[in-house]
């Protein structure tokens, strides 16, 4: 299981991008060849869900909030 990497601001963040990204791809113009990258949405929606980010386990950040013992 992965620990947990993201805060709330993160959160809240990757969940509006991710949704912006997932309307692109549904309803943006017909026009636009590469229209199917707003698909890649998806990703920051399923980070924002579990609460931990792949890439921020790798290069060692994280944005939640560090618990002190005190």
């Amino acid at each position: 299981m992965l620990a947990k990497n993201i805060g709330t601001v993160d959160r809240i963040l990757r969940v509006i991008v991710g949704i912006g990204l997932i309307a692109f791809a549904l309803a943006g113009p017909a026009e636009i060849a590469w229209k199917w990258i707003g698909w890649i949405g998806i990703v920051p929606l399923v980070t924002a869900a579990i609460g931990s980010c792949p890439l921020y386990s790798l290069i060692g950040l994280s944005t939640c909030p560090v618990k002190s013992n005190a």
